[in-house]
């Protein structure tokens, strides 16, 4: 018995050590800067984020240094008998020179990030998502067991112990880990916007029209993001969970995912091809 406790222990040791591992998919207490990605595209906006906020940095610890010597070096006191000086051409040329090479400096890792955004590679899974006021829509094509549900928020008696409040749906969005996965995005009323942080992923869902965007999520585990539109009184109640799995886990999930949502098979078309913007 009493090794059998032992076992189990050692065994509820592993499973906590490795679910303290896993990526944290929500913004958490005292945090302060973005959340952990877990896509190529996520880790390439927090790595400009970094370059802009050390340029602003540097700039304004310039501007300041430069305005600390000019209060010192041409007050009254130490210059009593202020220059005439109007003009400087290496002055103006150097307040010219210098912020376009700032510019250029930021405009170079920008488009490349936009670049890899708008760039959508060969998909292997597509899903649709639908903002309703005040829930999201998902729907699954054909190759992948033809269903679609709704994801509503968790409230009340429904929050289990380990739900977050006003995060955890009933119906989480599944996406296998390691796999390019395409979202086509419309909306059903208004505008919405489609926003998982730790994917680097934002969109607008628009009535009569199919965004897209996609991404590739390289570690297990469960990420949440919320509608950032001004869609309606319940606008802050719409989550977003998708939860990425192994293949394996993927394909049971699909199979009971199949049966579970049966009566309520995908409707919506999808783009065959190419993103629809006009």
């Amino acid at each position: 018995m009493a090794g059998a406790l032992s076992l189990a222990a050692v065994s509820g040791g592993i499973v906590s050590s490795a679910l303290a591992d896993q990526p944290v998919g929500h913004a958490v207490p005292g945090q302060m800067g973005f959340q952990e990605p877990v896509t190529a595209i996520a880790s390439e906006i927090q790595s400009f984020h970094d370059l802009l906020l050390w340029m602003c940095v540097i700039i304004s610890l310039f501007v300041l240094a430069l305005l600390a010597y000019v209060m010192v070096r041409f007050n009254e006191k130490a210059n009593p008998v202020p220059s005439r000086t109007t003009h400087s051409t290496s002055l103006e040329v150097a307040w010219t020179i210098i912020p376009v090479l700032i510019l250029v400096v930021m405009a170079i890792p920008s488009f490349r990030l936009l670049t890899h955004q708008l760039t959508l590679p060969e998909a292997d899974l597509t899903i649709k998502v639908t903002g309703k006021q005040w829930y999201w829509s998902y729907d699954y094509p054909k190759d992948q067991g033809d269903f679609g549900f709704d994801s509503i928020l968790k409230t009340g008696a429904d929050l289990k112990a380990d739900d977050i409040r006003l995060l955890s749906v009933d119906n989480e969005a599944v996406v296998p880990v390691n796999k390019v996965v395409r979202m086509q995005v419309t909306g059903a009323d208004v505008i919405h916007s489609f926003v998982v942080p730790s994917f680097g992923i934002r969109i607008d869902a628009v009535p009569g029209r199919l965004n897209e965007t996609w991404f590739k999520a390289e570690r297990e585990g469960l990420y949440y993001g919320q509608c950032s539109k001004l869609c309606g009184k319940d606008h802050a109640y719409m989550p977003i969970a998708v939860r990425v799995v192994s293949d394996q886990q993927y394909q049971a999930w699909v199979a009971d995912a199949k049966k579970k949502f049966a009566a309520t098979p995908s409707s919506n078309d999808f783009a065959d091809n190419a993103a629809i913007r006009q």
